[in-house]
Order: structure tokens, then sequence, then C-alpha cells
């Protein structure tokens, strides 16, 4: 069973895909956002491709547990995805994982430009990899 993992921002989604074993996340290449429509179609195209049998959007929540308005974003092409693929989509909290990944690039080494490009796949593969050790009982 294959999960496909994103995290999802203004002008990218980062991407992440498991193993066949749900085991382990990996990263994929990043998608440039070019609108809802183009976005859900690209995602889609990759659920498909993958043969994915769940989705798994980061949902950035507030420190409180509260919406603000970037999870509304993310609610939003939520939504759109559900109507657009045959397999469920859920959201998973992705509180902090934006500047984990920030941190572990920096701590490899990768320079602030570089940085910049890799984060969202380095995010993606931290909520996907948060959501499958949970599924298996290992944290989160």
């Amino acid at each position: 069973m294959r999960y496909l993992g994103l995290d999802v921002g203004d002008a990218r989604i980062g991407v992440a895909l498991s193993d066949e074993t749900a085991t382990i996340a990996s990263a994929r290449p990043t998608l440039t956002r070019v609108g809802p429509r183009r976005d859900v179609a690209a995602v889609a195209a990759l659920v498909r491709e993958n043969d994915v049998e769940e989705v798994v959007a980061g949902l950035p929540r507030r420190l409180d547990g509260s919406i603000g308005p970037q999870a509304e974003k993310v609610l939003e092409l939520v939504e759109r995805l559900r109507r657009a693929v045959r397999v469920p989509v859920v959201t998973w909290d992705e509180r902090f994982t934006t500047a984990l990944a920030h941190q572990a690039l920096a701590e490899a080494g990768v320079g602030r430009r570089d940085r910049r490009d890799k984060v969202d796949r380095v995010a993606a593969v931290l909520i996907l990899q948060s959501y499958l050790d949970a599924r298996r009982g290992g944290g989160a």
C-alpha cells in the first residue's frame, strides 16, 4: 500500500511517497503551484502513476490547534482532491514540520539558497513519515 504525502504551500507543493510496505517516506520532485485545477490534476496524476491508496496532506494548525488562513487554503485543496481522486485524502497535523525541515537541512550543511528549494520536499517527508509511524503505532 503506497501513501502520498503533501506539504501544501502558496508557491509549491512538497511531495513524498511511501514504499510499497508503507514503512519509509521518500522525497519526490516538488510541484510548482499554477492554479487550483492544474494543481489538483498534477497530484491526481501522481496518485494514478504511483498506485497510491491514500493521500496525506499536512494541515498547518495553530499552536492552540485551531485552523488559520493557511490551513483553510490546504483544506480547500484537500476538498478539490477528494472530488478528483478515488482514494481517501486525509489531513495530518504538520505543526513545526517546516521549521524541522529547515533545521535538518541547515545541520546537513545545505546553504540557505539550496535549502529553500529542498525544504518543501523534506517537510512532505516529515509529514508522511509521521503519519506512517502513527499508523504502525510508533508515535505522533
